[in-house]
């Protein structure tokens, strides 16, 4: 195989998101304010900046004001302020407001659309001189002898099913770092890598996950209140599985419709993807969309372990920064704000760090991010996520002491279980009945898929693998009845029954990059890595 082509930079950040573009601005305004010349490279696995983001999206200014203090005359697509705030207690048939929780309070925060957001400042991004490079997936990392990191690789192109060159080949390019960046996002297939090497998790929390699934609605302008936020908790979720849904009213009687399903669920009868359908039935909630039409559709892990399950955020040669390292605020459904900080503390204490010469590693990030409102903020909510293990009337109880009472100051740390861990086997759960979609207000997970406008190179290598093909069925099929047919929200995986017994299907095409079979999988028997630069969902403004 071919050598690669290599190109060198002072920084390379893995990722196009909130993190990563803050830490790429960041390092280029300080470079011009201190009069230095500092060469900063993005990379994106998506087919451009914003094609893989997807949140629900209220947004807090408070690091964007730092970031821009006139982002709105640089022109933030944040056009749509919140005006009123609704929290709803849903049961199988009624609906009781409740007051709303003090982190759930939007006053003075903005409904957006955090993929326009992000290519917003991918342009601003690139008027400073960073290098964005989108369609390129970083699928390995470099080590010098030391076993230091020094840079990335992005992943071959034109490979065939087996791994050899096809007629479009062409290899990875090598770039390398003086420091590397990782912005990937929840569960970065490079950041797994390094947790695993360098073990960073090693006195942290394990750290554990929620499935977002989003549409976007046009509805009845009757129907529609530009800035009104309501979140619901309770049905059609039982009480021992934690999620709640969003419904935000955008600008032109658009409405962002979400629901979470916290992975630590432990039915494998079931399905996310279903229990969100079904939340749209409920009487409270179906009159919205009556008469509307839906036009976007996406879901995506998030990282829900908080302050405690925040990883070693160094290494030699890089560091971790925005929701690859954890830090979304559970209560407050926000995490953009927080992302946006770390990618710029980070940068704050790179640039010092590369100023100074020093090749090791950058210890100062760490020192500077608790030192900083994240930290706090994150802090005080250490124990909100964790209270639900005990249900959801436990953790609304949990959660109105430790807010109300202790204003997050308790002298205890409540820990995470590893979500994979939670599943118990089929045979002592009920299945669920689900209805059958309607075509109008439900829908099935292939129709879905096609408004993501997902797209991967049918002959290139799986980007989806097992780690042993017969635990697959021999245990997650006959102990916990295939839970990953159920828990991926685009169809990838079926089971196909075949004279010589039933197998595992995987259709990695449906792939939405979510990640969820990562994270679930019982046995940690699948394993997803970044397929070939500029494939998966193209999501419009999620």
């Amino acid at each position: 195989m071919s050598e690669r082509d290599t190109m060198a930079y002072d920084v390379v950040i893995v990722g196009a998101g909130p993190s990563g573009l803050s830490c790429a601005i960041r390092l280029k305004q300080l470079a011009t304010e201190q009069g230095r010349d500092l060469s900063v490279c993005v990379l994106e696995k998506g087919s451009e900046v914003g094609a893989h983001i997807l949140s629900g999206a209220v947004m807090e200014t408070r690091a964007l004001d730092e970031l821009f203090p006139d982002w709105q005359k640089r022109g933030a697509p944040l056009r749509t302020p919140v005006t009123e705030d609704q929290f709803l207690l849903l049961g199988a048939k009624r609906a009781w407001r409740l007051p709303t929780p003090p982190h759930m309070r939007n006053h003075g925060n903005y409904i957006a659309s955090l993929g326009e957001v992000c290519r917003w400042l991918a342009a601003e991004a690139e008027g400073l001189g960073v290098e964005i490079y989108p369609g390129f997936a970083a699928a390995e990392i470099l080590e010098d002898d030391q076993g230091r990191v020094v840079g990335v690789a992005t992943g071959d192109m034109g490979l065939l099913k087996d791994g050899s060159p096809g007629p479009r080949f062409q290899r990875g390019m090598a770039l390398m770092a003086r420091q590397t960046v990782f912005a990937e996002g929840c569960r970065g297939s490079l950041t797994r890598r390094l947790v695993e090497r360098f073990g960073l998790n090693r006195d942290s929390s394990p750290q554990t996950y929620g499935l977002g699934l989003k549409e976007i609605w046009e509805i009845d302008p009757a129907r529609h209140v530009a800035g009104r936020v309501v979140h619901t908790v309770g049905w059609p979720l039982d009480n021992a599985t934690y999620g709640g849904s969003w419904l935000y009213h955008l600008a032109d009687n658009q409405i962002s419709v979400g629901f979470v399903v916290g992975l630590d669920y432990r039915n494998p009868y079931l399905s996310p993807f279903e229990e969100f359908q079904r939340f749209k039935t409920h009487p409270a909630i179906r009159p919205l969309f009556e008469g509307g039409r839906r036009i976007a559709y996406g879901a995506r892990a998030l990282s829900e372990g908080g302050w405690q399950s925040i990883p070693r955020l160094t290494f030699p040669g890089g560091l971790l920064v925005g929701d690859t390292a954890g830090f979304l605020n559970v209560p407050k459904i926000k995490g953009s704000h927080t992302a946006l900080k770390s990618g710029m503390v980070a940068a704050e204490a790179l640039a010092a760090h590369l100023a100074a010469g020093d090749a090791s590693e950058c210890e100062d990030y760490p020192r500077r991010l608790r030192e900083s409102w994240v930290w706090d903020e994150l802090y005080q909510v250490r124990n909100v996520r964790p209270g639900f293990h005990w249900g959801l009337w436990g953790g609304l109880v949990h959660a109105a002491v430790d807010t109300w009472l202790l204003r997050g100051r308790a002298p205890w740390t409540l820990r995470h279980r590893p979500d994979h861990a939670q599943l118990r086997p089929a045979a002592a759960c009920a299945p669920i009945d689900y209805p059958k979609p309607d075509g109008r207000l439900t829908f099935d997970r292939l129709s879905s898929v096609f408004l993501t406008n997902t797209a991967h190179e049918e002959d290139q290598p799986t980007h989806l693998t097992l780690r042993d093909p017969e635990v697959a069925i021999r245990i997650n099929l006959k102990v916990y009845d295939a839970p990953e047919t159920r828990y991926c929200p685009a169809g990838v995986y079926e089971i196909v029954r075949e004279a010589t017994g039933p197998r595992l299907q995987i259709n990695g095409q449906n792939c939405i990059h979510c990640k969820t079979c990562d994270i679930k999988d019982p046995t940690q028997n699948i394993r997803w890595v970044v397929p070939e630069g500029g494939s998966g969902p193209n999501y419009p403004n999620l």
